[in-house]
């Protein structure tokens, strides 16, 4: 049975494998190795089990392996760099204001620079760069935190200019979020098993369908109304995508403790914390998407 594989293209198995050293992977080449992982369940239902074996050291002497404080480290580097890169980028949002009949200061109107557009790009790019490229991780990941801060801080701008207060809401659900699927995930409340990790997969792979059709029908002058829509539908469809971001969490943990318990090589901590602030990144979005719609009704 082939390994088991996140759906997230940064954090799955044949990744880690593939980033060994030849010498090293040389050492896992027996069955229980890297080949064939031996946490791999071998029915649909089955669960991994959990600490899997330890894996053979390998031969390559002064190997630096993965470890789980490394990719926490990395982590914290890149929530810095991003918290940074989103004040410049909210402080370059143009906002407006001007007073009402009642005298009441107002917003008239907000926009971002241009040049945010290039935040946007060089984020896609890097990320791309990451994927495919993961040694260089440890020079794109604070790359991308920065180009991704200063978007996140520009868009949260333009959300808070609408709702007041919504910014810290969305922050402080997406910390709520990321430490309960945390916990639920250490202490085995979800486990990860192949029709959990498929079931996401497809959901996430849904989610990326519908948002691909609504930007081709947006170049053409048409409108996917229920994703923008303030009612039940359009809530409903934003609440099922928290959801699925939230569970994408789950599979992000599994995979990066499965790199450490691989002994994956020492760059791949920033490759991990990369691929984990994706998914981060993704569901802060969504949630103000979700919180904008709720205070629109």
């Amino acid at each position: 049975m082939a390994p088991m594989r996140s759906n997230n293209p940064a954090l799955n198995d044949r990744v880690f494998a593939r980033e060994m050293p030849a010498e090293a992977r040389a050492g896992w080449a027996a069955p229980g190795g890297v080949g064939a992982p031996p946490w791999v369940p071998q029915a649909p239902d089955e669960v991994s089990p959990w600490p899997p074996p330890a894996p053979p050291a390998g031969p390559v002497d002064g190997y630096r392996a993965m470890r789980m404080g490394g990719v926490v480290s990395a982590s914290a580097v890149m929530l810095a760099l991003l918290l940074t890169a989103g004040w410049f980028g909210w402080q370059a949002v143009e906002v407006v204001t001007g007073r009402n009949a009642a005298g009441d200061t107002v917003v008239v109107s907000s926009r971002m620079p241009a040049w945010i557009i290039g935040a946007l790009v060089v984020g896609l790019v890097l990320a791309l760069v990451t994927i495919f490229v993961p040694r260089i991780a440890r020079f794109t990941a604070p790359l991308y935190a920065v180009a991704e801060g200063l978007l996140l801080g520009a868009v949260s701008h333009l959300y808070e200019v609408q709702f007041d207060g919504i910014v810290v809401q969305a922050v402080g659900l997406t910390l709520g979020v990321f430490a309960t699927m945390l916990f639920l995930y250490a202490t085995r409340i979800i486990r990860v098993t192949r029709k959990f990790m498929v079931g996401v997969m497809a959901a996430t792979g849904a989610v990326a369908l519908v948002y691909l059709a609504s930007f081709v029908a947006r170049m053409f002058g048409a409108e996917i109304g229920f994703i923008h829509d303030t009612g039940l539908v359009g809530i409903g469809f934003s609440v099922v995508v928290v959801v699925i971001a939230a569970l994408n969490l789950v599979l992000d943990f599994d995979f990066i403790e499965r790199g450490v318990a691989m002994r994956a090589p020492r760059h791949m901590e920033w490759y991990a914390a990369f691929g984990l602030f994706v998914t981060l990144i993704w569901l802060y979005l969504e949630l103000l998407r979700l919180l904008s719609k709720l205070r629109s009704r």
